[in-house]
């Protein structure tokens, strides 16, 4: 069985006991967090839309995270202006229990 789910503006294709690292989601590590499905299968059988309001997807989450460091460096030719920043995005990893 799989499901789909949106969270942090972003879709995707989970099953349980998969693990997936997903925008920062502000809760502890080990809490169970129950995301909205959009759409859920298992074989042929698809439900989606108003079939598939009120099904949950229950994940928890197994670790707060950052991803490696972005350098940013921007410049303007033949003015000597460089600026050199650098980013972590957050991530929140959660592995998907069940589909509700």
């Amino acid at each position: 069985m799989f499901a789909i789910i949106e969270t942090g503006g972003k879709q995707y294709r989970v099953c349980v006991g998969d693990v997936l690292d997903v925008e920062r989601l502000d809760v502890e590590e080990g809490t169970t967090v129950d995301l909205k499905a959009l759409l859920t299968g298992e074989g042929e059988n698809i439900t989606v839309g108003s079939e598939a309001e009120g099904k949950t997807v229950k994940a928890t989450v197994v670790r707060q995270l950052r991803a490696p460091k972005v350098i940013v460096f921007k410049y303007k030719a033949k003015k000597n202006v460089r600026k050199r920043q650098g980013h972590r995005q957050y991530y929140t990893r959660i592995k998907i229990d069940a589909i509700v």
